[in-house]
């Protein structure tokens, strides 16, 4: 498992969905997951500082887990099938370590709340890199600044942040 952080926000504009990017803190590999409007807010909410009054749903669960005497650990991205990820919250009650299935898109709003450490399984952020360098390059250095058939994460995140990442958090219920 590779250890990673929330770095951007994007919209992806071809499929109107709010995509988290998560990056390697030992490399400058990333994650990009295609997420629910609900959780981006969420997640964009947190991240800008902006705070309500009553707690809203990660803030619940965190209060939850608090209240029965829990903590977070850490999150825990394990892997993706039929381009579905899964996740799992590592929670310590006690010294008795529970492993909740869940969504990744919860689980980092919940992570960024409870200030748990993020990690990915370290295949995930390979093949991503490299379906992402297979459908954006070419032999040639392009202008998506791709050499040789790979997309560098710095590549890939502008090509990300060129699909309009000011929309995030332009969802109403």
């Amino acid at each position: 498992m590779i250890e990673v952080r929330v770095q951007s926000l994007a919209f992806d504009k071809t499929s109107n969905t709010p995509v988290v990017i998560l990056k390697d803190l030992g490399s400058e590999r990333v994650l990009p997951i295609w997420i629910g409007p609900g959780e981006a807010s969420a997640i964009a909410m947190h991240m800008g500082g902006v705070s309500f009054q009553r707690p809203l749903t990660h803030d619940l669960l965190v209060s939850v887990l608090g209240g029965l005497g829990g903590t977070l650990q850490r999150v825990l991205i394990t892997r993706v099938k039929d381009s579905t990820y899964f996740a799992e919250l590592i929670i310590d009650r006690g010294g008795e370590i529970i492993s909740v299935d869940a969504r990744p898109s919860d689980s980092i709003a919940i992570a960024l709340r409870a200030e748990a450490r993020i990690f990915a399984e370290e295949g995930l952020l390979d093949s991503v890199a490299e379906a992402m360098a297979s459908d954006g390059a070419n032999d040639d250095e392009d202008s998506d600044g791709a050499e040789e058939g790979r997309m560098s994460g710095e590549a890939l995140e502008e090509h990300l942040r060129r699909m309009r990442p000011e929309d995030l958090g332009r969802f109403e219920r």
